[in-house]
């Protein structure tokens, strides 16, 4: 049987993939329709759409490359149906990169863990 744990992490490897494919509509059933993300620059984002459109504005630019986020700690509630996600991200755009540290809240819903909030803060 798959650990809460183990299929979040799953499904931040399949999140980095299709961003790496560039693949901005594919990313839609990961988040909460009403997820709050607040963006590396401070930028805060509302809602699933918000976010995939933010996504689709970026795989434009030619020079982005890719974000990757790596989960250090995936921590559950007693209720296991809400866990924090912390870890580094790396964006990559030709010619840069930035990145530093991040926390993800999932949800599970209907049997599947999806993203409620990201915060993600630039610390290079």
């Amino acid at each position: 049987m798959t650990t809460p744990e183990d299929a979040i992490r799953a499904r931040r490897r399949l999140t980095n993939k299709l961003i790496a494919a560039h693949e901005a509509a594919r990313l839609k059933p990961f988040f909460a329709p009403d997820i709050r993300l607040i963006a590396g620059d401070g930028a805060l984002i509302l809602g699933a759409d918000a976010v995939v459109a933010a996504f689709a504005s970026q795989f434009a630019d030619p020079d982005f490359v890719t974000y990757l986020r790596t989960p250090e700690t995936v921590e559950l509630d007693a209720a296991g149906e809400r866990a924090a996600e912390h870890g580094r991200w790396i964006a990559d755009w030709k010619g840069s990169e930035m990145g530093g540290t991040y926390l993800a809240v999932w949800k599970k819903t209907l049997g599947q863990w999806v993203l409620e909030s990201e915060l993600y803060v630039t610390l290079s």
